[in-house]
């Protein structure tokens, strides 16, 4: 993983980057007590917040507070975006994805809606590069175009050097070798023209990248080495971790000593400044290192700070939602009392004044102002939450598929039955006594169907006790009738049922779930048994409950597939022994039914020997 340089580079003066951090942070605080201009003293306040975040991200957090309360109680356009977008950097160096892209979004709507064209190239970048964090390249991508385009529009093209970099940087695949000279070319001219030092270290990583897919490894890593002394000697630490995880990359193979000095000293910094994603992929690299050469003592030093990362990490994301809301709440009471304010001058304005036509006229057009301003900023708020709405609607069609594939797949046993009947009405000779009991049996079959299709309008992936419709069930005559509806299904392959009754076991249940559930569990036995062969199934009665077994002496299932086997859709399925099409759904609703019956269910196998699923039943729940 590549993270980048977050910072817009327009904020700060480039004659400055040379500097010391620390010292050109103290400078900016002793210009605090003589900037007696109210903008400009949010302005200072902003590009100390940003400055900070190589050294302490808590820092940067405190001054963009402190700077979005003053900008926003002197109604400062430019202040308010300015302090979002670092807030947006404080949570994108903590590793909270979800509240930096919040950030970054309003700080976007906010620098287009005062034009400031330098800032929407660079939220764009930072929009780009939270996307490629999240796995979404053709997001990522997407706003890198749309930054790069704009930024070879503007006059101050400081920040579409940064865009480049970047861009090259996280996707070097998307650019032709002379295409990615030419933008080089371009990087350094700009870097130069603003005598701008972090943009040319950057420029002598991505020429070091280039000798190194030359094959030149020894001219580039020599290349990172003197762009990493550089920039630690300036102080940018979170710049110099992909310096120092690459370099331990490079040397993992030929020199691993070396290796774990870049990574140990980059962890380090990362431990220090708090720098999360950093600090997971060092202790994820460390941790698969010693576990490769056996270390398991080291490994497991590493587990544990992992375990540490991720357990921060959780908390972070709960909190994230908490933090957002009680930040966009305080915005919009000062956003209230400013507008409050507003209305009280005005109204005091207009008790003095003489025309009331004229009065009538200025209220008048001052409430279409707000309505239409109001209504502009609606509209681009929704433009940028299409994408994610389009996602949870795709979500949405997903999980309708997976319902309707569960609805087959239990269509399949009860339309088999009709199917083995009706042959059985029209090719054989039946008495009349035979021909009611298998037009009962259909009629019983064809209900079956018709309720599992009504259950199509309600039923989910997480059934539960209240949707169950339960009765007394007598399980002898319950299981006699489950074996006969899917004898017809056993005598295709000349298999034989075999059951053993519970004698007279009584038990609440729903019956047309329990029906479906043992339906699953015989269907699966004569999926997976040889032409020819036994299933047995069985009920008895004990303290602990009713326990109905089916038993077959097929296939059996393989130890490496057990933990999945009741999954949904799951990866384990397999054809049956006359080649019978898997679903890979059968035994995730049979799980779902008796657990909602506050049963279990559970299987012994002996792979090419055979399977017993046992299921047992509350004698009341």
């Amino acid at each position: 993983m590549r993270i980048y340089i977050i910072c817009a580079l327009l904020l700060i003066s480039a004659t400055q980057s040379a500097c010391g951090q620390i010292e050109v942070i103290r400078k900016l605080k002793d210009r605090l007590h003589q900037v007696k201009d109210s903008t400009q003293y949010v302005d200072v306040l902003n590009k100390i917040s940003l400055l900070f975040y190589e050294q302490n991200a808590d820092s940067t957090l405190i001054y963009s507070v402190r700077a979005l309360e003053i900008a926003s109680r002197l109604e400062y356009e430019k202040g308010i975006a300015d302090a979002t977008n670092n807030l947006g950097i404080v949570y994108d160096i903590k590793g909270n994805s979800q509240l930096a892209m919040r950030y970054y979004n309003d700080a976007y709507n906010k620098y287009r809606a005062i034009g400031d064209s330098s800032n929407i190239v660079q939220t764009l970048m930072n929009i780009a590069m939270v996307y490629e964090l999240s796995g979404k390249d053709e997001k990522a991508v997407n706003n890198f175009k749309q930054a790069l385009s704009l930024g070879n529009r503007i006059a101050h093209d400081s920040i579409t050097a940064l865009a480049i970099y970047n861009y090259m940087l996280i996707y070097p695949d998307h650019f032709k070798e002379k295409e990615r000279e030419r933008y080089i070319e371009k990087a350094r001219a700009i870097a130069l023209k603003y005598k701008d030092m972090r943009m040319q270290l950057a420029i002598e990583q991505l020429l070091a990248e280039d000798f190194i897919s030359n094959q030149e490894h020894a001219k580039g890593i020599g290349l990172l080495q003197k762009t990493l002394a550089k920039s630690l000697q300036m102080q940018l630490y979170f710049f110099s971790m992909d310096l120092m995880i690459r370099l331990g990359d490079l040397h993992l193979a030929a020199a691993p000593d070396t290796a774990m000095k870049y990574y140990g000293e980059a962890l380090m910094i990362a431990e220090q400044k708090l720098y999360r994603v950093y600090a997971r992929e060092i202790c994820t690299k460390l941790y698969e290192y010693f576990r490769s050469k056996g270390d398991m003592a080291k490994a497991y030093t590493y587990t544990q700070k992992l375990v540490k990362l991720f357990e921060e990490q959780a908390e972070i994301d709960r909190v994230s939602g908490i933090d957002y809301i009680e930040y966009a709440v305080k915005d919009q009471q000062l956003k209230s009392a400013q507008l409050k304010s507003v209305y009280n001058s005005r109204l005091l304005w207009l008790a003095v004044a003489v025309c009331v036509l004229t009065i009538l006229s200025i209220v008048f057009l001052f409430r279409n102002w707000v309505l239409t301003r109001k209504t502009n900023e609606v509209l681009q708020l929704q433009f940028r939450q299409l994408e994610s709405t389009s996602e949870a609607l795709e979500e949405s069609n997903q999980n309708y598929a997976r319902l309707i594939k569960v609805i087959a797949h239990d269509l399949r046993n009860p339309i088999g039955a009709i199917k083995g009947l009706s042959s059985m009405l029209l090719e054989e000779k039946l008495t009349a006594e035979e021909n009611n009991e298998f037009t009962t049996l259909i009629r019983q079959a064809s209900e079956s169907c018709i309720k599992l299709i009504s259950d199509l309008l309600e039923t989910d992936f997480n059934l539960k006790e209240s949707k169950l419709v339960k009765e007394e069930i007598n399980l002898a005559a319950f299981l006699q009738q489950t074996v006969k509806l899917l004898s017809f299904r056993a005598n295709e392959k000349s298999q034989e049922l075999i059951l053993k009754e519970p004698g007279n076991a009584v038990v609440m249940a729903d019956r047309d779930k329990l029906l479906r559930a043992l339906n699953n569990l015989i269907v699966n036995a004569i999926k997976f048994s040889p032409i020819g062969g036994k299933i047995e199934i069985a009920g008895s009665q004990s303290s602990e409950g009713f326990l109905i077994s089916v038993k077959d002496y097929g296939l059996g299932i393989p130890e490496n597939q057990a933990s999945r086997i009741f999954d949904p859709f799951t990866s384990s399925k397999r054809p049956g022994t006359a080649g019978e099409q898997p679903f890979g759904l059968g035994l995730y609703i049979t799980k779902q039914i008796i657990e909602a019956h506050h049963g279990r269910i559970w299987f012994e196998s002996e792979d090419g020997k055979g399977t017993t699923f046992f299921v047992m039943l509350p004698i009341s729940f």
